[in-house]
């Protein structure tokens, strides 16, 4: 629902069929691109793809929601220590901070389609 609502809201601001769907697929690919899976956090350059870009991605969101879905609880055997906690796999690998629950996550996710739908209903 949320990339229908953000086509939505570009197909309401750029007159050209082609040019709308080219606008579209580009506002896509960059918020793709700074989610933090193809970079990791840390990475990421801070002052435009960061901070403005890294934090409206809802890819980000989705990606840490389904991370922390997956590895809270979760303890899997390593062969020279023991077991390693889903945890600190979520912190190290993934630099995702537990403080948040996934369901803020998704809350997050559900006020984006809102904030797009009434932008779409406002244009």
């Amino acid at each position: 629902m949320l990339v229908e609502s953000l086509m939505m809201t570009v197909a309401t601001l750029v007159p050209n069929f082609l040019v709308r769907i080219i606008a579209g697929a580009g506002i896509q690919g960059i918020k793709i691109l700074n989610d933090g899976f193809f970079r990791l956090p840390d990475d990421i350059p801070k002052v435009v793809w960061k901070f403005p870009v890294y934090y409206i991605s809802f890819q980000r969101y989705t990606n840490k929601g389904f991370y922390k879905n997956e590895f809270e609880g979760l303890m899997l055997p390593d062969g020279q220590f023991g077991q390693i906690k889903g945890e600190e796999i979520l912190e190290r690998v993934w630099q995702i901070e537990i403080g948040r629950s996934k369901w803020a996550d998704m809350g997050i996710v559900i006020g984006m389609v809102v904030v797009y739908r009434l932008l779409f209903y406002s244009l």
